[in-house]
């Protein structure tokens, strides 16, 4: 039996430009400038400010038309704007709420907004739409310019390893079907240099992707001569042999040799520091352990990271804030490119003048201007948008700032107070969650370096005191207590954590082991030298 039933609920959604201002505030600097670029290529209404051209459209109103006020004329225009469009039907406004970014076309543009809208193929928009208007920062966001490349130089990135190793096999002398297998194996390389993936595996990939049938020895071959490329011990299929790679490109001396012994006897031990049971095995002096040991910590474990960009893209660490320090007073600004003059197109400002002195407005016309006002709406909401995320990366980093102001004047990691999200957001009345999106994926430039937002925040430790010191405080006393301890005779955790305890932080040994491998030190067997 059917039932009609009458619900009232109460739910909170979020509106396009909230989402719009969470998408903004979450990305670092690097990639604001390419997300404004991709606003600027689908929105022609919204544009980089230029002062030269503001200056040029101030002085062509100025010479227009002394008597009348380009400011009051821009308000007559807007009010002219919202007069024209305040009676749409509801089915327009939600359109315009939902910000559609339709392909812009200056011809046979057909409107998506209206539902009975009448066919305006005939519609010619090339008075509002032409190239001429905005083809001045269609060309900034096509790629940099010359004035783009003088302010921000970048290393030359044009390399890779990948192509270096390429480029070494076609100097090989490999017939065709060897090379076929060099550029297998090549392409099989892991980002660290190594080559995990099983021979016949690799034999499998030619024979379906290129119809190849090869042996297994006939892909070892090829792979030693792979390996002889540089650099050192680049295709090796493990660490030992990554390592003995490199070592026969060396002086074949008697602590080389010996090295050589060691990793392939010995490589187990080595690996846990049993230098006794090396000693016993291969019958070697301290002093011919010693440097023969010299020898292997000397070589590249990581041979794919030594190329001119390594396998992938090299990644640079732009800074969204810089703090300097001027005489005890601290000056804080966005990065350049953190702060983008944005402002919407003069040009399509005018047409609205156009449509307001026509004499004849024409259902046709009306969708043409309805159109532009979307572009023009989305415009506005996403430079309110940007000003917006300045304000909200301002307000947080200048109250961590606030909280943290002992470190940023000595950069001492002692310095560093316990803070967490929460106090941020106590400070700014802002939401957690929004302090988290400011702090995840930035970074500051300071006098002592650049450091992520995540570095100033920590837990508290206890101390006998009373007060809470910082978890870095306590990272950077572990780690000075570990880099001035007897490397024959390694500080254990329970030692450290009595050590620590004696200095009044009130910390159990789990802790020291936490906060130990935090900072990528291994236990006290394997920190032993001799």
């Amino acid at each position: 039996m059917q039932r009609l039933d009458l619900k009232q609920l109460l739910s909170q959604k979020l509106s396009p430009q909230q989402i719009q201002f969470i998408k903004l505030l979450q990305i670092p600097t690097a990639e604001l400038e390419t997300r404004i670029k991709e606003e600027m290529e689908v929105n022609p209404a919204l544009e980089e400010d230029e002062p030269d051209d503001t200056e040029e459209l101030d002085r062509d109103d100025d010479s227009d038309d002394d008597s009348d006020d380009p400011d009051a004329s821009l308000d007559n225009d807007e009010n002219t704007l919202d007069e024209d469009f305040e009676d749409r039907s509801g089915s327009d406004q939600e359109t315009a709420d939902d910000l559609p970014e339709p392909e812009i076309q200056p011809k046979d543009d057909s409107p998506t907004d209206t539902e009975t809208a009448p066919d305006n193929t005939d519609l010619d928009l090339s008075d509002y739409l032409n190239d001429d208007e905005i083809a001045g920062y269609k060309m900034q966001g096509d790629g940099p310019g010359e004035e783009e490349e003088r302010d921000t130089p970048l290393a030359d990135t044009s390399g890779s390893l990948l192509d270096s190793l390429l480029d070494q096999l076609h100097f090989a002398s490999l017939d065709e079907r060897q090379e076929a297998i060099g550029q297998q194996l090549i392409g099989s390389i892991d980002g660290d240099g190594y080559i995990r993936r099983d021979l016949s595996a690799i034999a499998n990939d030619l024979a379906f992707s290129q119809n190849l049938e090869v042996s297994v020895p006939e892909i070892e071959a090829v792979l030693r001569v792979v390996q002889q490329f540089d650099p050192p011990g680049i295709a090796a299929r493990d660490l030992p042999e990554c390592l003995l790679l490199q070592l026969e490109r060396r002086p074949q001396d008697e602590n080389t040799v010996n090295a050589e012994r060691i990793l392939t006897d010995t490589f187990e031990e080595f690996s846990k520091k049993h230098y006794p049971r090396i000693q016993q095995k291969l019958d070697l002096e301290d002093d011919e352990l010693k440097e023969a040991i010299n020898v292997i910590l000397k070589l590249n474990p990581k041979p794919g990271g030594s190329g001119p960009s390594g396998l992938g893209k090299t990644q640079y660490l732009m800074p969204d804030f810089i703090l300097t320090n001027d005489n005890g007073v601290f000056n804080l600004t966005l990065n350049a490119r953190n702060a983008p003059e944005l402002r919407v197109s003069p040009a399509y400002t005018e047409m609205f003048r156009t449509y307001d002195k026509a004499a004849k407005k024409d259902q046709k016309m009306k969708e043409a201007v309805t159109f532009v006002k979307q572009k023009l709406d989305s415009a506005k909401w996403f430079i309110d948008a940007i000003r917006q995320r300045q304000n909200t990366l301002l307000r947080t980093m200048n109250a961590i700032v606030e909280l943290q102001t002992e470190f940023f004047i000595e950069g001492d990691e002692g310095k560093l107070r316990p803070m967490i999200l929460k106090d941020i957001a106590l400070r700014i009345s802002m939401d957690i969650s929004t302090v988290s999106r400011v702090a995840n994926s930035k970074s500051i430039q300071t006098e002592f370096g650049i450091y992520p937002l995540k570095y100033f925040f920590s837990e508290g430790i206890a101390t006998d005191s009373g007060e809470d010191a910082s978890s870095r405080e306590v990272k950077s006393i572990l780690k000075e207590l570990i880099g001035k301890e007897s490397k024959e005779r390694p500080l254990s955790d329970d030692k450290l954590e009595k050590m620590l305890n004696a200095r009044g932080y009130n910390i159990a040994r789990r802790t020291v082991a936490k906060y130990r491998e935090q900072l990528n030190i291994p236990v006290a067997r394997l920190r032993k030298e001799l």
